[in-house]
């Protein structure tokens, strides 16, 4: 298990420099220049010069690259003399149109994106394993075709117009909700559960229809095996069947979008974020892309990156948890 383990944060960790190199590759060697970006349209060339050295781009290429990378674990300096600029670290750069680290930035709106996250996949992951378990045992019944429509129902309808729809339904003409904000719990918890609540139902919608045709699926396969209808032979009863031997084995491609879905989704959720005007990293980083604020726009697709690298290690640990066959081949 320790081996497992160990070899799960070696690749952790060879994956997250790859996707540093990779991110600053593109963000600062193929994209416009960024001082340039930064200083607008009326600037003087000699303006320019100090931003690029303040930024480091005066530097070569793996200079750039390695300050970069030692300011996420030691922080660095922008410029020098009186006018330096420190972030310290982990520092994901500084956005000189805000005058922020960027680390502050995400830091301030991550329980804003964490609270949009964790709802909609609580409320996504028991509707779409509920259902999926429903549809699976009414195979061919009336109820397995109801939940089957509503699947491809929940699944063609985009998250902006979901999102606009219910704004106007329960907020603008029924009045049953208010208008969502960034509510602290503490303050009041009921208007922090009504707030959100409508974000969670537009992100969990399509994303339990996915888990509803999976769950359903992957039921009806593991019922097919050979070890079940010898547990079923047994005389094992139906509840049990289904516990010990049909769900568990059938739970494992769950667990794997599961992981990539939430961890990808703690990065911000972008149109949804957008839509109800809370402000998240999505909406931050669909702010940050209108005014092309690199920095914060890298920020934000590294966090993304550095979410999705440790759901995906995550879930290599539950599997050994739901499969003791992992456990074995981890252990050999």
């Amino acid at each position: 298990m320790i081996r497992f383990l160990l070899n799960r944060v070696m690749g952790m960790v060879v994956v997250l420099f790859l996707v540093c190199l990779f991110t600053f590759v593109i963000f600062f060697v193929l994209s416009p220049d960024p001082a340039v970006q930064i200083c607008g349209k009326n600037c003087t060339p000699e303006v320019i010069d100090q931003l690029r050295a303040n930024l480091g781009l005066d530097q070569p290429f793996w200079s750039q690259f390695w300050t970069f990378v030692s300011g996420l674990f030691v922080g660095r300096t922008y410029g020098s003399g009186p006018n330096a600029i420190d972030c310290a670290a982990p520092c994901l750069g500084y956005s000189f149109q805000t005058s922020q680290p960027v680390f502050d930035m995400i830091a301030q709106r991550l329980p804003v994106s964490a609270t949009v996250a964790i709802g909609a996949a609580i409320l996504w992951l028991l509707a779409g394993v509920s259902a999926g378990l429903v549809s699976a045992v009414r195979e061919g019944r009336f109820a397995d075709r109801f939940i089957t429509g509503l699947t491809l129902t929940g699944m063609s309808i985009p998250n902006y117009v979901l999102g606009l729809s219910l704004q106007f339904l329960l907020v603008v003409t029924l009045g049953w909700l208010p208008f969502p904000q960034a509510v602290p719990f503490s303050e009041d918890p009921v208007q922090w559960f009504s707030n959100y609540l409508m974000p969670w139902i537009v992100l969990a919608v399509g994303a339990s229809a996915v888990y509803t045709r999976l769950t359903r699926a992957n039921v009806i396969e593991t019922l097919q095996e050979n070890y079940v209808r010898t547990a079923r032979a047994k005389g094992l009863s139906p509840g049990l069947v289904w516990r010990r031997h049909a769900l568990r084995p059938a739970l494992t491609p769950i667990v794997t979008i599961f992981g990539m879905d939430f961890a990808g989704l703690l990065g911000g959720a972008l149109i949804t974020e957008t839509v109800f005007g809370l402000n998240g990293i999505g909406k931050m980083a669909a702010d940050s892309i209108t005014k092309n604020d690199q920095p914060v726009i890298m920020g934000v697709t590294l966090l993304a990156a550095f979410f999705v690298v440790i759901g995906n290690m995550v879930v290599d640990l539950l599997y050994t948890a739901i499969d003791p066959r992992v456990r074995v081949g981890s252990a050999a």
